[in-house]
């Protein structure tokens, strides 16, 4: 089975806001993009197609395969809770130091944790891995797609920062078995 991870493409937003699940615009570019994720995906016929119900990966999924895509709310991205929207370094939040030094194990302020993004994810990976199909498509997020690298190349979450991060728009291709 191969799984193709598409990341959605650059976003409208300042560098250093926090957006997670916030819904956001897509860049100018968008429209450069997406003909560039057609590109790496022509030819590729799907069996099934899965979209985070976020915009940014929605409208990438629709506009490549017109209501061909299932929304699944396990692909959507980790959620900040209080600190979406907001800059980094304006976020007052006493406990984000805390939250910074073990983000894995720790729920944002409202929010949740890596491993419980781990967990929603897992879950989604496992019903995927067991569906009768040769090509899935999932249109999705960063911290989703280094959460399914982690747990195909078996790594700690702690240390799938240190993994290059997918760019905006960009396929990753997943060679997996069947889940029995």
């Amino acid at each position: 089975m191969e799984i193709y991870l598409i990341r959605h493409t650059a976003v409208a937003i300042e560098k250093g806001i926090c957006y997670g699940q916030k819904d956001v615009d897509l860049a100018e570019t968008y429209p450069q993009e997406l003909e560039t994720v057609k590109t790496s995906l022509e030819g590729v016929e799907f069996d099934k197609i899965y979209t985070s119900p976020l915009t940014r990966a929605k409208k990438l999924a629709n506009d490549i395969y017109p209501d061909k895509a299932e929304e699944d709310k396990r692909l959507m991205e980790l959620n900040f809770g209080d600190w979406e929207g907001k800059n980094w370094d304006e976020i007052k939040d006493p406990f984000l130091e805390k939250w910074m030094e073990d983000f894995v194990n720790l729920k944002c302020s409202n929010g949740e944790s890596f491993v419980m993004l781990r967990d929603r994810v897992l879950e989604f990976w496992n019903e995927v891995k067991s569906l009768e199909a040769n090509k899935i498509a999932i249109f999705t997020h960063g911290g989703v797609i280094r959460t399914i690298q982690a747990i195909e190349k078996n790594i700690k979450l702690e240390d799938s920062f240190n993994q290059p991060t997918p760019a905006f728009g960009e396929v990753v291709i997943v060679s997996t078995h069947k889940s029995l």
